[in-house]
């Protein structure tokens, strides 16, 4: 038996045609697509965040919260972690502006928080005196980005209340915070 050559020849430039052709094709489909598309929706999907916080009270676990969302803002996300060696609670919230306040509590050291939920940069200023069910005194943080936040201990965890809402958003949250 002799080997028959293939019936056509296989080269780097006819594979190289061959990709370009294909990624043409589907950015061309892509942007028909966004042409076309009429249905999107970003309104944010409201959460139960009220039924998180009856959970964690019938586990035992007493998280931080607001006592009510002021008028227009809207809880998009709860983060409940209750019955492990390591609880943790979060919340996201958007202010009627489009903004975005976050609470989380946890017993990650407050540098870590703040790292992670502001920046790895982020600055601490001054304390800040912010009436609420939880403390009058806030060490406050900030960043070049122009998010800020305020952290305390609560117990044996720490609490950090955060976003890039403005300064006075994020203080009228805190005035709202309860146990």
């Amino acid at each position: 038996m002799s080997e028959q050559p293939s019936r056509y020849n296989r080269s780097f430039g006819g594979m190289t045609g061959a990709l370009i052709v294909t990624v043409v094709f589907v950015l061309a489909f892509v942007a028909w697509r966004g042409i076309f598309r009429t249905d999107t929706d970003d309104t944010p999907t409201p959460v139960d965040w009220q039924q998180s916080v009856q959970l964690a009270e019938r586990a035992g676990y007493a998280v931080v919260h607001p006592r009510e969302l002021p008028a227009g803002w809207t809880a998009t996300s709860v983060d409940p972690l209750f019955g492990s060696d390591d609880p943790r609670w979060g919340l996201g919230v958007l202010t009627d502006d489009g903004k975005f306040v976050g609470i989380r509590q946890e017993r990650t050291s407050v540098d870590d928080l703040v790292e992670t939920y502001i920046d790895e940069k982020a600055e601490p200023g001054d304390d800040a005196s912010v009436t609420s069910d939880i403390t009058d005194t806030w060490q406050t943080w900030s960043d070049d980005g122009g998010d800020h936040g305020y952290s305390t201990e609560v117990g044996d965890q720490n609490l950090l209340v955060y976003g890039s809402a403005p300064v006075e958003d994020l203080e009228t949250f805190l005035g709202l915070l309860t146990r």
